[in-house]
């Protein structure tokens, strides 16, 4: 492997210890200086991984963060990562833990690593992932209005505590958390059998791709086709776990800001065209 080939995955540790200094720094709290540098060490090592082709890298990124958000902060922490957290810390004044994350994760990070998140980070998807249906078995449904519905939800939910003025809201957003992913694996596991696609939650209901979309439409990190190598085998597009068009080099290419960086069709393309 050529030096130049290990590049992104220093940059991407690099991007994760400025934030994590950075907010260490200015919101005087070491926990920040650990929580991203951790981060930062765990994508890059999935990145670094995924250069020597080691077969399972984006799982071990999965994992060490998903496990990590899901666990220590979600449960131990009893911080609500989830959107409901994002409102709740937003209607509060507060940028702290889910504010900052989402700003970091899933507002402004995408337009430099696009829909990174939900390929590497989300612990939604770390489940959904190890479902049978890794491939899509059937089109892309027209039904992706769903994930405005949940999104509206959600701040209708918090907005709506407020409102009420009702008490011991961290509680509240604690057992949120809980039962928000309870139903967020029920909802995913069954979508993904109904439909024989293990995205198909990412693809219809996550309210968080209303934040992710928009913004990876700039993503500076994106595969690219070279048309010279390309053969038009069609490999690449029945692999991509999100039905997007990698062959065409264009931002506005089908499903484009649906691309969430698992790098299958790389993998897959028997010319090394992406």
């Amino acid at each position: 492997m050529q030096k130049r080939n290990y590049l992104l995955p220093v940059m991407m540790l690099a991007i994760f210890e400025t934030i994590a200094v950075t907010l260490w720094l200015t919101k005087n709290n070491i926990f920040y200086l650990f929580n991203f540098s951790y981060i930062g060490i765990s994508i890059s090592l999935g990145m670094f991984l995924f250069i020597r082709e080691y077969k399972h890298a984006r799982r071990v990124v999965q994992l060490l963060v998903g496990l990590y958000m899901l666990i220590y902060l979600g449960l131990i922490c009893n911080e609500n990562m989830q959107i409901e957290g994002f409102w709740y810390y937003l209607f509060t004044g507060v940028f702290e833990a889910a504010t900052i994350h989402y700003a970091v994760a899933k507002i402004f990070g995408p337009l430099f690593f696009g829909r990174g998140w939900c390929g590497y980070a989300c612990w939604t998807a770390m489940v959904l992932d190890f479902l049978p249906y890794k491939t899509p078995a059937q089109p892309r449904k027209k039904i992706g209005w769903i994930r405005y519905v949940t999104f509206a939800a959600s701040f209708i939910f918090v907005a709506a505590l407020f409102l009420a003025k009702v008490g011991n809201l961290e509680r509240i957003m604690f057992w949120a958390f809980i039962i928000g992913n309870a139903a967020y694996y029920g909802v995913g596991i069954a979508l993904a059998f109904a439909f024989k696609d293990n995205r198909a939650f990412c693809k219809y209901i996550c309210p968080i791709t209303v934040f992710l979309k928009p913004m990876s439409y700039y993503s500076v990190i994106r595969v690219t086709c070279d048309k010279d190598k390309c053969i038009s085998c069609g490999k690449c597009k029945r692999v991509c776990p999100m039905n997007v068009d990698v062959t065409d080099n264009s931002r506005k290419r089908e499903n484009g800001t649906e691309c969430i960086l698992c790098m299958e069709c790389v993998r897959n393309c028997p010319k090394k065209a992406l």
